[in-house]
């Protein structure tokens, strides 16, 4: 199998796979290679918070020509993997010298699948470039092809809890990744004083509650696949992973319109009681505490209609040394100018992507007084090396026995046996975007995480012959958001 995730961030993911007990780990470019079950493969679209969307691969051949492709994917038996009925579709990534675009490799492919469908039943199944029920990945590089299945299906990045954005949103994969280079996993104070739409605040909160990222997705490609198993997936679905959080996450904004977007946004996902939001000038924030993480997403100058942002960036470096004394602040930013008028050295600088934009997310330790590294940063993997070393990660060991691992908090016997089937209509879930609900009564909703004895109030997944999509018991209280 390979996950795919954004460049810059293929160790974070290679760590999270080790996480969820993934064996045979390789980083390679934007992706990792990795082995495991069906399980495994449930978890990796569920739990990694990093990936994109997860292959699996189903053959690996070597071409020289038009020919060699189309004799290469006749020669699958495609209907061990679809039934006839069945719409797909075929994306492509083309990096060789043997084929001059990925469209042509796309209706090559295409057409060495019907017609191994035709040959076999005299008919053939419809694409459906849309919204189709199986996705077919092909990938040419130099003389060799690989034939996956996306079990994803839409991209991993569209979590399901967003219902409005600004025009520079950042990826919630690349919000989440930073936020892992950072160390974040809840153990103190947040902070994120340009908001935007909510991101990095709402990842942030998703970290440190251990709430699955897949939470809020209708559905997943490979429950598609003929050989879905439920059992399983109800397993990796319904295992008890929230903890508790007991410090702050704060959020801010100087355009009161984008707080009002995040603020929409963490309501939808369930978690605006972890959140505090506010609309306020950088330049006028103080932490609560001694201690925090801040991370930001300042201006860049290109999405922002090229104004200047070296003021904007004067200021952040002028507020970071005067109020932020103690704060482990991480900045990512592609613009070098802003960079430079912060006036601050970086203890880490890292290439990553927002985009098409090549950025750097730098590491800035505000200490307080003396240069004693302030406590929350001690713990923090490293992804880099220095500063004059930046881009070049560090790989870190791979774990024997990583089939022997398990996923910490995977379900207690309560968790899966306190299933009840829901009867009667479905309960009021204040707090919750309702227009969606009137569209579509039937469509799953975010939940809002219980913890400790209210632990069997949390949703779960149902099965409903009846109704196909995925429906939840919920007898949370009302929190009056």
């Amino acid at each position: 199998m390979v996950a795919k995730t954004f460049a810059g961030l293929e160790n974070v993911l290679m760590e999270e796979l080790i996480e969820i007990g993934a064996s045979d780990v390789e980083v390679l470019i934007r992706g990792v290679k990795f082995s495991g079950s069906k399980e495994i493969l449930y978890k990796a679209n569920f739990c990694c918070r990093t990936a994109l969307r997860i292959l699996v691969i189903i053959k690996e051949f070597k071409v020289k020509n038009a020919n060699d492709l189309y004799n290469g994917v006749r020669s699958v038996e495609w209907p061990d993997y679809f039934d006839i009925q069945q719409t797909f579709a075929i994306t492509s990534t083309v990096n060789s010298e043997a084929f001059n675009n990925s469209m042509f490799v796309s209706l090559k492919t295409k057409d060495a699948i019907v017609d191994n469908f035709r040959a076999k039943f005299g008919k053939r199944p419809s694409v459906n470039a849309e919204n189709p029920e199986i996705r077919i990945n092909v990938h040419a590089s130099s003389d060799e092809v690989s034939l996956s299945l996306d079990s994803s299906g839409e991209s991993l990045h569209k979590r399901g809890y967003r219902v409005g954005q600004n025009e520079a949103s950042m990826s919630e994969v690349l919000a989440a990744g930073i936020l892992k280079i950072a160390g974040w996993k809840g153990q103190c104070d947040f902070y994120d004083p340009m908001c935007g739409s909510g991101t990095l605040p709402i990842e942030a909160a998703l970290i440190a509650r251990n709430i699955p990222p897949g939470i809020f997705r209708k559905a997943f490609a490979f429950e598609k696949w003929k050989d879905f198993d439920e059992d399983i997936f109800d397993k990796v679905y319904n295992a008890d992973y929230e903890k508790e959080f007991t410090h702050n996450i704060y959020a801010s904004d100087i355009a009161p319109v984008n707080v009002k977007i995040s603020s929409e946004n963490a309501r939808n996902a369930g978690l605006k009681k972890d959140i505090q939001f506010s609309v306020a000038d950088f330049a006028t924030l103080k932490p609560v505490g001694e201690n925090g993480i801040l991370v930001m997403n300042p201006p860049y100058g290109q999405r922002m209609n090229d104004r200047a942002v070296e003021p904007i960036y004067n200021m952040i470096g002028t507020s970071l040394k005067n109020n932020f004394r103690g704060i482990n602040t991480w900045v990512i930013s592609s613009s070098e100018e802003g960079f430079k008028s912060i006036g601050l050295k970086p203890s880490a600088r890292i290439k990553l992507f927002n985009g098409a934009l090549e950025c750097e997310l730098r590491n800035f330790e505000m200490y307080d007084g003396s240069k004693k590294a302030s406590k929350q940063g001690e713990g923090r993997r490293s992804y880099s090396d220095n500063s004059e070393q930046r881009g070049n990660f560090r790989r870190p060991p791979l774990r024997q026995d990583n089939n022997d691992r398990r996923r910490s908090g995977s379900g207690s016997e309560e968790g899966r046996n306190g299933r009840r089937e829901r009867t009667g209509p479905r309960p009021d879930r204040s707090g919750y975007d309702k227009r969606n609900q009137e569209n579509n009564p039937h469509e799953r909703k975010p939940f809002r995480a219980t913890l400790g004895n209210e632990s069997n109030n949390r949703p779960r997944r149902l099965r409903n012959s009846e109704n196909p999509k995925r429906s939840f018991n919920n007898t949370e209280k009302n929190d009056n958001d």
